[in-house]
């Protein structure tokens, strides 16, 4: 069975509250400090034409059976020609992102400077809260969890019968780590630069490639089953106008 433990409030006023609070101050000083060391730079051109390209076409593939079928294959060809397409992209010009990133010298300084606002901050807040707080159960989880969960909330306590409920200190700093992004959404809004999930996931990236994107736009536009709906609206309204007429 269990054990229940009674936590002493010194380790909420000394422990929790302390580490919460500092979580929430990096968090705060790295949005910062990312916003001086990104370089401004105008947004290129073309990409934002392929943008609103790519936005025209979706919302011509979203409204498509709301136009007669004339101009349907007028539109889906003007954007889907082999020979002058908007969303056609030539295979000699197609762009590899990995091989853009590394011919922009500023688009490279500006992964590794983001790379390096998140893991410098992080590596240092880890080892203080190894130092200083390692071992120590600084709360509990007000509902009751299964086994699955000991590993992640009782990261440093090498205690089997401790209840799953109980938080070691060093699995409430990675759930302040990536818990902590609403609270920022919150303080810094919506675009802020402490989304530390998405800065992993983005780690793994190279780039954006627009040909992919204008290509599956173009395979999206080529499938469109176009069904114009008008006629059938017609001939609703022609039957509930004769239900009507005839009650």
């Amino acid at each position: 069975m269990a054990e229940e433990l009674v936590l002493d409030t010194a380790i909420r006023d000394w422990v929790l509250i302390p580490l919460s609070v500092v979580m929430v101050l990096i968090g705060i000083l790295r949005y910062f400090v990312s916003k001086l060391m990104r370089t401004s730079q105008l947004p290129d051109s073309k990409i934002i034409k392929e943008g609103q390209v790519i936005i025209r076409a979706r919302n011509l593939r979203a409204a498509a059976n709301f136009i007669p079928p004339k101009a349907f294959r007028a539109r889906k060809s003007y954007y889907t020609n082999e020979e002058n397409g908007l969303l056609h992209v030539p295979k000699g010009q197609a762009q590899n992102p990995q091989a853009q990133m590394f011919s922009d010298p500023n688009m490279a300084m500006d992964m590794m400077k983001k790379n390096l606002s998140m893991i410098i901050p992080q590596t240092l807040t880890f080892a203080w809260v190894n130092f200083f707080f390692s071992g120590f159960v600084a709360a509990k989880i007000p509902f009751p969890l299964t086994q699955r969960f000991r590993s992640m909330l009782q990261n440093g306590i090498d205690l089997s019968t401790v209840d799953v409920s109980y938080v070691s200190s060093r699995s409430w700093y990675f759930l302040n780590l990536f818990g902590l992004r609403g609270l920022f959404s919150l303080i810094l809004g919506e675009e802020n630069a402490t989304d530390d999930t998405q800065r992993m996931m983005q780690m793994s990236g190279f780039g954006f490639d627009p040909s992919k994107s204008l290509g599956a736009e173009k395979d999206g536009l080529d499938i469109v089953q176009h069904d114009w709906v008008l006629p059938k609206f017609e001939q609703r309204a022609e039957a509930v106008l004769r239900k009507r007429l005839s009650s």
